[in-house]
């Protein structure tokens, strides 16, 4: 009886782990923009429509920073922060705060000004 328990549960093991198989073998996995809703779709969006950086948030290089020509720091808010890597060899990060309007300066000299951007 054990013997025939076993053989059956094998065989019916083994069915179920070929149809599952085969039901599901000609289907593909659903495009993620199909599924995404919100913010993480308008992200999706914009890098379809070939923007790489929708937020805003790689690191680029300074200008020259006067205070007649500051360093611009899009955003769509009233404030954003900042983060200034003063020296090239530096391992800390200074942090401030931009606002609207007002142009700030870092501890190194150099001048940051928030400028407005379109939200994504």
């Amino acid at each position: 009886m054990a013997a025939l328990c076993c053989r059956v549960l094998a065989q019916t093991s083994r069915r179920n782990v070929i149809y599952s198989t085969a039901r599901y073998a000609n289907k593909m996995m659903a495009d993620p923009l199909e599924h995404a809703t919100g913010l993480e779709k308008r992200e999706l969006l914009a890098e379809a429509a070939g923007n790489d950086n929708p937020f805003d948030m790689k690191i680029f290089k300074r200008g020259p920073g006067t205070k007649d020509s500051p360093n611009l720091v899009p955003s769509c808010f009233e404030s954003r922060i900042v983060g200034c890597v003063c020296e090239e060899d530096a391992t800390s990060v200074n942090w401030m705060w931009l606002h609207q309007g007002t142009p700030r300066r870092c501890e190194c000299g150099y001048w940051f000004k928030l400028t407005k951007r379109a939200p994504v």
